[in-house]
């Protein structure tokens, strides 16, 4: 199953992507996290992260590469929940490139101006 978590890309060039996902009580992985107490899970803030990464790559080399994967995710760190009604905002900053054609990025997810996910993530072409 592919889950499409970017609604919006705010900002995008060959430095910095800025987009947002909105989270709706209607996504059905919610129903199980949390039955009481719905957030977005950890693991589909840091899918959102890597396909905002992703579209930032593919700027960047014109869409040379028709695969992206995540090779690594590395320090991560949770803050805030992203509950439904709010939405994440993912700062995403290009941080170098790698010898896989791919690239490293610096992570910064917000809700309501608080952190709520820090990463650097190593993305594979």
């Amino acid at each position: 199953m592919k889950f499409n978590l970017i609604d919006k890309i705010e900002l995008l060039t060959d430095e910095r992507i800025v987009a947002v996902k909105y989270v709706s009580l209607a996504e059905e992985y919610l129903a199980d996290h949390f039955p009481t107490f719905p957030v977005l899970p950890g693991v589909m803030m840091l899918e959102a992260a890597t396909q905002a990464s992703t579209w930032l790559l593919h700027r960047r080399q014109k869409f040379a590469h028709s695969l992206v994967v995540l090779k690594e995710a590395r320090n991560v760190k949770y803050g805030n929940f992203v509950a439904p009604g709010n939405f994440l905002r993912l700062n995403i900053e290009f941080h170098k490139p790698t010898e896989s054609g791919g690239a490293t990025f610096k992570v910064t997810g917000t809700v309501n101006e608080s952190t709520a996910v820090q990463a650097r993530l190593e993305l594979a072409a």
